[in-house]
């Protein structure tokens, strides 16, 4: 057993929880792993984060460099985040033969060939569990365990903060700016969450959980998203009153005509597993045709979580180190498949509306949808506070370009003041 030094780049949220348990578990990864794990050198722009964190003054520094161009330094771990500083530290260190770890999820989902490529020029490892799910195991699983399925669908419910807020707003009514609120203080979104609540955080993941269960590159530009701004504590009671729930979720299917990916709310049968996850949780759920339906389920996002996913990879490339043997599993991109245009989804819509409440206003909307090619399976119509109707249309089957088609010529009629939520309902 040789020591593996290992130098971390990004001493923030989930670094301070890489450096705890890499500081508690040494002696077990000893023990339990084979692999004795130092840490030989820190990098971050903050040196009162390393004070924080007792690192002693001669293992840090404030420039990367140091860290990349360490010959003692065998693993490099990259904790900054983005796809700026980030994607130089993660190429000059696979340029430089070093083993990556990484969680950085937008780097892996818009760059992830070009990383994969430099891997490979050098026979070095790449590993990035910690980018998808927090704590949660789902690469590693995908290319290994699983490897012997073909993957026909991935389903996750991968953004914390949306779930957590929809939990809240289910639970007790919450509005949405009210909820926002709440998992703001708790510290669950950021100032700006523009990228949980418009679906963009979830939209990398499922770029990076879809290229490698299909074997095809997909990146982030690849997935329309939509968010949960639109969504009200009336969406969800409605919902509820037919059997389903509203989550944030993040889709890709293999299908005859290439691979459906897609993040948006969704609503999914109450009794299925995804329905209960609740709060901050993050679950995927994975359908292979030898395993059939798995579900893997825990805290997505946090220090310890995350960092317990980086570790874990770290303790792996360490394994790989020892042995002589890295590069085992490089991309695993070798298929070529299309990414299906969202216009082409044929799904049921759930959609809610205001308009007058007068007599022929249900008809002529009914008229439209038909004209358009959808068929209605049902129709709840409620008195509104402002004294107009909200009226809720459960489609058939029916395409989204004729969907979009529809809702805009209902759009334009005057007895609609506006149309509220659009949601697809997806039989999983």
């Amino acid at each position: 057993m040789r020591t593996v030094n290992v130098g971390l780049i990004g001493l923030g949220t989930v670094g301070s929880g890489v450096v705890e348990i890499l500081a508690r578990h040494r002696e077990h990864f000893r023990t339990r792993a084979g692999v004795d794990l130092a840490l030989a050198k820190c990098a971050d722009s903050n040196p009162e984060r390393a004070k924080a964190l007792g690192l002693s003054a001669d293992i840090f520094t404030t420039d990367v460099a140091d860290v990349i161009d360490d010959p003692a330094i065998d693993v490099v771990i990259e904790l900054i985040g983005g796809t700026g500083v980030a994607r130089t530290v993660v190429l000059n260190a696979l340029g430089a033969g070093k083993t990556v770890v990484t969680a950085n999820k937008a780097l892996m989902a818009t760059h992830g060939q070009e990383v994969m490529d430099a891997a490979a020029a050098t026979g070095a490892d790449i590993f990035f569990e910690a980018a998808v799910g927090g704590g949660i195991p789902i690469i590693g699983p995908l290319k290994h365990s699983l490897v012997s399925n073909e993957i026909q669908a991935v389903y996750g419910i991968v953004n914390g903060t949306t779930n957590f807020m929809l939990t809240r707003m289910a639970e007790d009514g919450l509005t949405y700016d009210v909820a926002l609120a709440e998992a703001q203080a708790r510290g669950f979104a950021e100032a700006d969450p523009t990228a949980d609540v418009d679906g963009l955080d979830a939209a990398a993941k499922i770029a990076i959980l879809a290229s490698i269960a299909f074997n095809s590159r997909v990146t982030f530009a690849d997935v329309p998203a939509e968010g949960i701004r639109s969504i009200t504590p009336g969406d969800i009671e409605y919902a509820r009153e037919i059997g389903y729930e509203i989550k944030l979720v993040a889709i890709g299917k293999r299908t005859a005509e290439g691979l459906d990916i897609r993040v948006h709310p969704t609503m999914i049968r109450s009794d299925h597993p995804l329905a209960k996850v609740s709060g901050v949780y993050n679950a995927i759920y994975v359908v292979g045709d030898s395993v059939g339906e798995t579900m893997f389920f825990g805290e997505g996002a946090g220090s310890l979580p995350a960092a317990s996913a980086v570790v874990g990879d770290l303790v792996e490339a360490a394994r790989h180190i020892q042995g002589s043997c890295r590069g085992l599993v490089g991309c695993t991109c070798t298929e070529s498949h299309p990414v299906r245009d969202i216009a082409d989804l044929v799904t049921s819509y759930y959609v809610r509306l205001h308009a007058c409440d007068q007599p022929g206003v249900l008809a002529a909307i009914a008229s439209i949808f038909g004209d358009s090619g959808v068929s209605i399976a049902s129709v709840i119509q409620r008195r509104a506070e402002d004294g107009d109707a909200e009226i809720v249309w459960i489609t058939h089957e029916a395409a989204e370009c004729d969907i979009r088609s529809a809702l805009a010529a209902i759009e334009q009629l005057d007895v609609v003041d506006y149309i509220g939520s659009v949601l697809r309902v997806e039989e999983l």
